[in-house]
């Protein structure tokens, strides 16, 4: 019998589950989606699952489970089932769905810390690192960022400079899978039962980064391309995985994009320590971009407050407010179209 625990099952999600009608019957968590298969870790094993057609079809892309999500499954067969229903979600990371307006995509649930992983070549982008980590606060998740590829020639002290507003916030871990003692440190920053994800684009390291912490191969990886110099991308999926007497490991896919499904910028002043300034300014609704006395804008001016920190912020505001009008937008005309269904119906009682 598998212990659950390990997985993170506790007695708050085993309270949850006696509120289901579907008490009674087994749970298991979510570790691979393929489309519309989910395999399902249980205390019996793993279990190869399909949704009821009630959840199929009555749920958004967003409420479907998603690597990390708790559910609950009637067995059938051998090491097969049906998700009948699926526990209440907390400390989910997810991002703006692509090609799309208003619409969430959940990339992972249940989630204790997100370690942001950048390369340290090329790929390095300190503006990509704080979009994740904006999204990945505003969900209570605790954000790490992960330096890979420390192995290779790089400038430490430019680094340090460019990271230095985010390095007295989180952690930051350099590592590589060359220097066993880098990955011993970060393997020590993940305790037992706690669920870490990783984030970034393609060829920073990530699948790599789990073997070495599970200390075996479990996750595909791909050699350096001879054209690029860089690492390609090989994971197509998230998946879950387990340490040995530790955590648990979620590998994402990289990402070209990461569109902000926020609307609050609380957390987006926060982190790029915007808040130490926007209480000076003369008006209090401010919006640092042309206003009078404006303390945001004259830390700027003199240097206090790196610009590019500062258009950064800018971007990212102008994009969840976007995001927040477009939702706004969507719930009325859901509201609206909810209502005409009910006048469809009071009409045909009255026939």
């Amino acid at each position: 019998m598998i212990n659950l625990n390990l997985y993170g099952w506790n007695d708050k999600l085993n309270q949850l589950k006696r509120l289901s009608n579907y008490k009674a019957l087994s749970h298991g968590r979510v570790v691979v989606v393929n489309r519309t298969c989910y395999e399902v870790i249980s205390e019996d094993g793993l279990f190869q699952c399909e949704l009821t057609g009630n959840m199929m079809f009555g749920k958004s892309d967003f409420e479907l489970p998603c690597v990390g999500d708790w559910i609950i499954f009637q067995s059938f067969d051998e090491n097969k089932g049906i998700i009948v229903d699926m526990l209440p979600r907390r400390q989910i990371l997810y991002r703006k769905k692509s090609g799309t307006v208003a619409d969430k995509q959940a990339m992972a649930s249940y989630v204790d810390k997100a370690f942001i992983v950048q390369s340290l070549d090329d790929n390095f982008n300190i503006r990509r690192a704080e979009r994740f980590m904006v999204q990945i606060l505003e969900e209570n998740i605790k954000p790490v960022l992960v330096l890979n590829k420390a192995d290779l020639g790089f400038d430490r002290q430019r680094i340090a400079e460019v990271i230095k507003h985010i390095a007295h916030q989180i952690p930051v871990f350099f590592t590589s899978i060359h220097q066993p003692q880098t990955i011993n440190q970060l393997r020590e920053s993940i305790c037992e039962g706690e669920t870490v994800v990783f984030v970034g684009s393609s060829g920073v390291g990530k699948s790599s980064l789990v073997n070495a912490l599970c200390e075996k191969s479990i996750l595909l990886t791909s050699d350096i391309s001879q054209s690029t110099g860089k690492g390609r991308h090989t994971s197509t999926r998230r998946e879950m995985v387990l340490m040995k007497d530790s955590g648990i490991l979620i590998d994402t896919p990289g990402v070209r994009e990461f569109g902000l499904a926020i609307d609050s910028p609380d957390s987006l002043t926060e982190m790029l320590k915007i808040s130490d300034y926007t209480g000076l300014c003369r008006f209090a609704d401010c919006t640092h971009t042309n206003e009078p006395d404006c303390a945001v804008i004259e830390a700027v001016r003199n240097e206090i407050l790196d610009r590019k920190v500062y258009e950064n912020y800018l971007k990212l505001r102008r994009e969840m407010w976007h995001f927040s009008t477009s939702e706004h937008e969507k719930r009325k005309r859901d509201k609206s179209f909810s209502k005409l269904v009910d006048e469809v119906k009071k009409r045909k009682a009255n026939f």
